[in-house]
């Protein structure tokens, strides 16, 4: 039989035992997931594997020699132990088994092989416990022919499992390789040639069955490339489609309100944001919709460029919506909007300004007699401004002329949301879309992830603000920080300033909200909202206003915590505020000086810069203060470290992206499914992304509906998720 369809079940070429135990694993169903289940490195037949980089916990596959076989009865109970002892030639481990004397007979001193399990520490010395294991022929050194091809060849080792080990899963693809028939190639033959680069068959072959290594380069040049070829095509029909859609020209660029706005700003606007405001004017003024991301540091004022360009769309007829990740988010937009605006956000109303315009908020738990009069306001287009959260795209919200779509925070949302928001534009066109990111993106990312976006960096901050500086501290070595830390807050209160306190947990439950690190030393529960209250009202902070925020909080429970922290003349304020990462961003607290972060070590470096964001925003310096048990020299604490060293988000977000998987950046939130990502390194890779978006472009220019590239189409389809298929089948 000649395989020629990867999408073939498992099943039906391994078998189903075999098939069965790769899915459960793995989770690798079809013939062409486990084909692209890349060997994470090689082995040479020909040389011993270093054991010197074993960690505990750790499933490995070792190419080692038996040393010596031994037996003894159990000291607790009945039976028997057999230790083989194995080495790569530098270093020494045992491979233990219970229960299993007949396995004397079947280890020999000086027998090579392969052997699979986890690593563990018994009484000081390292050990597998009933291993698989694969031993090598025992007539290779008779042959001198085969014994320069063993010891050219290259043994791949896979990523595996505990349950799963190397050796299994090379065989399940050793059965494939051996029935595998030339397959369609998603790159078209000019690219290929233009490039330099092997077809598919070969590349499979030669990067699970290599026979040196130019055969490994080879295959993962192919293969690397392919990654950032699918990608971009992706993106490129992307942008072609969308070129070609209808939008109303949004021209009125000096209007009434946006005038009487700039006028009212007590500053002025920066360079950047001048620069980034008028490339938005020039693609609202445009027939076709503008589909841009304007990304910038904390704090560098992205809210005022997205202010401008709604009041823009405002004046020429039109109306925009903001659509926020968090009803906390969605509700400081409503109150910092509408107090920008000030008589202009009263329009109709009794001392509003003459041209002026109403600012709705549209979120899941507004109460029904105020929705229905939002709603209202919104489909007759007295709201020219509509904030809200994902109830924005819920049927019952329609709108008079929906002109723009501003979405904060985009990598909270997947792009069938920005594209169900952004369907809600009347007679058949579409509106412009601004996505904006406090997170910022390298370019590979910028280039890999939001390809079918014209981006707009915004550079710099407004002038006056304070910055802030940021501190480790280690709570377990010192103790006298962390008193001085409680000291330091209250001398904030005492000033008139106010305080964030955020933990990864509410408490309640024992929820987290913020993941666990691996190098977490115990793992223990990590801070958590209603505790630290308690604790700190009881102690270091007796006697302070303390309040708390998180995401289980009723939603008037949330605004009345936020309005009594972020206004010093409120009748019961909030001095200090402890709250979980729902003020992770676009909290804009003026006189908030200080951010404590507790158990920081559970959180990101970018989650981390956008915490230290919520402060030092205004005149007042701010001071983050990062507490940890984090051990030094721990991945956990070179994270905080790094924090503390720049205030550089492009520098950092830099950093994050190297110590984190790319399918973390490219997975579900883009795309709704796993990472297409194993071999392309999009920190790295630059190179190979620029050619792949070049020749990607130039197919798609060439043949938009991709009618000459069936192979290449049917990989698309394949690549993305179902509900983002329609990118594909319009052209």
């Amino acid at each position: 039989m000649t395989l020629d369809d990867t999408s073939a079940r498992l099943s039906q070429v391994i078998g189903g035992k075999s098939a069965q135990a790769i899915e459960k694993a793995l989770g690798l169903t079809s013939v062409g997931e486990l084909l692209r289940h890349y060997p994470r490195r090689y082995a040479a037949r020909g040389e011993l594997t270093d054991m010197r980089t074993l960690v505990d916990g750790e499933a490995v596959t070792l190419l080692a020699e038996v040393v010596s076989v031994t037996s003894r009865p159990m000291q607790q109970r009945r039976g028997t132990i057999v230790e083989v002892v194995v080495s790569d030639g530098t270093e020494r481990i045992s491979l233990t088994f219970f229960n299993q004397r007949w396995r004397e007979g079947t280890f020999r001193t000086g027998r090579r092989g392969l052997f699979a399990g986890v690593v563990s520490t018994y009484r000081g010395r390292r050990q597998l416990t009933h291993p698989s294991f694969d031993f090598l022929p025992d007539d290779v050194d008779e042959d001198p022919e085969r014994v320069a091809s063993f010891a050219g060849a290259f043994i791949p080792i896979y990523p595996a499992t505990s349950a799963l080990s190397s050796m299994q899963i090379a065989r399940a693809v050793g059965v494939i390789l051996d029935t595998l028939g030339p397959l369609p190639d998603p790159i078209p033959e000019a690219v290929r040639s233009e490039h330099g680069l092997i077809g598919l068959t070969q590349a499979l072959q030669g990067i699970h069955r290599p026979a040196d290594q130019p055969d490994i380069d080879h295959a993962r040049a192919r293969l690397r490339f392919e990654e950032a070829f699918l990608l971009q095509t992706v993106l490129a029909q992307r942008r072609a489609e969308l070129a070609h859609l209808p939008a109303r020209a949004r021209v009125e660029q000096a209007g009434p309100l946006l005038r009487e706005f700039d006028a009212r700003l007590p500053f002025a606007l920066t360079a950047g944001q001048r620069e980034v405001g008028d490339e938005i004017a020039a693609d609202l003024a445009g027939d076709h919709p503008m589909h841009r991301l304007l990304q910038g540091d904390v704090g560098s004022g992205k809210t005022v460029v997205a202010v401008r360009a709604m009041l823009s769309v405002v004046d020429s007829g039109g109306q925009a919506a903001l659509l926020a990740p968090t009803e906390v988010l969605a509700q400081q937009h409503h109150r910092s909007i509408t107090a920008l605006l000030g008589p202009m956000a009263e329009g109709g109303m009794l001392g509003g300004h003459d041209r002026g315009t109403q600012v709705a908020l549209v979120t899941g738990s507004t109460k029904a007699a105020q929705r229905r009069r939002d709603l209202l306001r919104v489909v007759s287009g007295d709201a020219g401004i509509v904030i809200g959260t994902h109830a924005l795209l819920t049927d019952t919200v329609t709108f008079n002329d929906l002109g723009l779509v501003v979405v904060d925070e985009q990598h909270r949302f997947g792009v069938e949301q920005r594209a169900a928001l952004a369907s809600k534009a009347a007679d058949g066109t579409r509106p412009h879309v601004l996505v904006m990111t406090a997170t910022p993106i390298p370019r590979t990312v910028a280039m890999t992830v939001f390809g079918d976006l014209e981006v707009s960096t915004l550079a710099g901050l407004p002038a006056g603000r304070a910055g802030v500086e940021t501190h480790v501290v280690p709570v377990a070595e010192r103790p006298a920080h962390v008193a001085r830390a409680w000291e330091r807050v209250r001398e904030e209160v005492s000033a008139g300033h106010r305080v964030f306190i955020v933990c990864p947990r509410i408490g309640d439950d024992g929820v987290e909200d913020a993941p666990l690190v691996e190098d977490e030393p115990e793992r223990r529960a990590a801070a958590a909202v209603l505790d630290t209250v308690e604790q700190l009202g009881a102690g270091p902070l007796q006697g302070l206003r303390i309040g708390m925020l998180h995401g289980r909080m009723p939603a008037d429970a949330k605004d009345a915590s936020m309005s009594a922290f972020a206004d010093p003349a409120a009748e019961a304020p909030i001095e200090v505020l402890v709250a979980t990462t729902v003020v992770e961003v676009g909290v804009d607290v003026p006189s908030a000086t200080v951010m404590v972060v507790l158990d920081a070590d559970r959180f990101g470096i970018s989650q981390l810069h956008q915490l230290r964001g919520r402060v030092g925003r205004g005149s007042l310096p701010g001071l983050c203060l990062l507490f940890t048990e984090a051990l030094p020299g721990s991945p956990a604490r070179e994270r905080l470290d790094a924090v503390a060293s720049t205030t550089d988000g492009f520098a950092l977000a830099q950093l994050d992206l190297l110590q984190r998987r790319e399918g973390d950046v490219l997975g579900a939130s883009q795309s709704g499914r796993r990472s297409s990502l194993r071999l392309l390194q999009v920190v790295t890779d630059i190179e190979v992304i620029e050619q792949a978006r070049a020749a990607a472009i130039a197919v798609v220019d060439a043949d938009p509906a991709l009618d000459d590239h069936p192979a290449l189409r049917a990989a698309l389809l394949e690549l993305v998720a179902e509900d983002q298929a329609e990118f594909l089948e319009k052209a």
